[in-house]
């Protein structure tokens, strides 16, 4: 009995082997609690123009994130790009691709089995005995056989590379998983940036025809010797400002319509896109801060370079495999004779079994570069892993940074507008009581128009950095799901 069970345990491990080379074990996840000495908690600002207060939750971004802008148009316009999207396309093509090759390497774990089946005729030389036993010197020759094929992973090389094409197929995943997450967060701050600038390209409108009414008014004054010429050329040179401004924010609007046609997978000579409506973009309250050791699981970029890491960490094994011994199982059978019929009797029929050992010996020095090589690759890996999850803290804090910047910003933006629009309403009581003249009250008008400016790029700011922390902790859940 003990004789039997050890032969048994010297077949299976024969059958089996062992992996050489360092088995792959996941990153330990940061230490660190936060992303920056002074992470806040809330985002005070007043309600209104300004966004109010944002507090952040201790939870994960939901998978649509998009939709805490409660923009359905906004959502209308991710869905078209998720469903259109050529680059987004192109990134499911190569996943596809990378799926199948990882697959197709797990054929080197199973036997070769190949099956062939040929004929020929031939005439043999009446000067020897003839092939056949019939002896006849002209004569055809029909052969069928299934041969077997079998390479013994005695060191794991053929499990390494299914491990390494698995891992290089999980990186392509995250990859796109993170193409995804980029898309929809270029989508959002598209549409919201083309909801600003209409605003601001509305409002520069209303400052160039106040501008020139105030030039017609400072005219007409020097007409009756209340101005000076002095007055006038300054007024025309406030006008020529204000419409040598509004180019550029036409330009910049016309811009974002063509990218947000392209994200969405059409040209903009298709038709008018439904952009939402600035007033109509809610900035989200209580956006989510993730922990560093969630985030690491979430994020499909440190995934990515995860992923990358695990197959070169199978690189290294497979090297190493290679410089030992491969042991080769075959065995053919099959019949042959001189018909097909004749092929499955006893005395056509033919087999045969076969093992074969090879032990690189000498190779100039190929093997052992190449697992050098592999063992620098992955050093590389690893050094790329860790520069990822730094740079991904530095995305984080700076945006979080960017936020605190935002609100302060939105604060001051929301007071200078009040200011403004307490001075227009103070300056029309005075016109209207005759203790002011009419220009002053185009003037104030022009300042709140310029303060609803700035405020339309703090309120801007806000939203598009909201979104880039829903991008920068990952996007969504989707990326911390394994594929089978």
């Amino acid at each position: 009995m003990k004789l039997r069970l050890t032969i048994a345990a010297g077949c299976c491990t024969l059958a089996t082997g062992c992996a050489v080379g360092p088995d792959f074990h996941q990153p330990a996840p940061p230490r660190q609690d936060s992303y920056a000495p002074d992470t806040p908690t809330a985002l005070p600002a007043p309600d209104g123009a300004a966004g109010g207060t944002q507090r952040f939750s201790a939870a994960l971004p939901a998978s649509a994130w998009w939709q805490a802008f409660g923009s359905p148009e906004m959502d209308g316009l991710v869905d078209r790009a998720l469903a259109a999207n050529t680059d987004l396309a192109a990134m499911r093509a190569a996943l596809k691709e990378a799926r199948e090759l990882w697959r197709a390497q797990r054929g080197v774990l199973f036997p070769t089995i190949d099956l062939g089946a040929s004929t020929s005729r031939a005439k043999g030389s009446q000067y020897l005995a003839p092939v056949p036993n019939d002896s006849t010197f002209t004569y055809s020759l029909q052969t069928a056989q299934v041969n077997v094929g079998y390479t013994l992973d005695l060191f794991g090389g053929n499990r390494r590379s299914v491990e390494q094409a698995r891992a290089q197929y999980d990186a392509q995943r995250f990859q796109a998983e993170a193409a995804r997450t980029t898309l929809i967060n270029t989508v959002v701050v598209t549409a919201i940036q083309m909801a600003a600038l209409h605003e601001e390209v509305e409002a520069q409108r209303q400052v160039i025809a106040l501008q020139a009414e105030l030039l017609a008014l400072t005219r007409h004054q020097l007409a009756v010797g209340d101005a000076a010429g002095l007055d006038v050329v300054a007024q025309q040179a406030q006008l020529a400002q204000a419409q040598a401004a509004l180019p550029a924010l036409e330009h910049a609007w016309a811009q974002s319509r063509d990218l947000l046609a392209y994200l969405i997978g059409q040209t903009a000579a298709d038709g008018p896109l439904e952009a939402p409506k600035l007033d109509a973009i809610r900035l989200p309250h209580d956006p989510p801060l993730t922990l560093p050791s969630q985030w690491v699981r979430q994020r499909p970029d440190i995934r990515a370079a995860e992923a990358n890491l695990h197959a070169a960490s199978a690189g290294v094994g497979i090297a190493a495999a290679n410089r030992l011994p491969q042991l080769t199982l075959s065995a053919s059978a099959g019949g042959n004779g001189q018909g097909w019929s004749s092929l499955l009797s006893a005395a056509n029929s033919f087999w045969s079994l076969g093992a074969g050992i090879t032990q690189p010996i000498f190779a100039g020095g190929t093997l052992l570069h190449r697992q050098r090589a592999a063992r620098a690759a992955f050093e590389q890996a690893d050094a790329q892993y860790r520069s990822t999850v730094l740079a991904a803290f530095q995305n984080v804090a700076d945006t979080l940074a960017a936020l605190q910047a935002d609100a302060a910003a939105a604060t001051a933006a929301a007071a200078a507008r009040t200011a403004a629009k307490e001075t227009w309403q103070i300056t029309a009581r005075q016109v209207g009581d005759g203790a002011i003249a009419p220009s002053a009250q185009l003037q104030a008008r022009i300042a709140v128009l310029q303060a609803d400016q700035a405020m339309t790029q703090a309120r801007l700011a806000r939203l598009t950095d909201t979104a880039a922390l829903f991008q920068a902790l990952g996007g969504g859940a989707v990326a911390g799901k394994t594929s089978p």
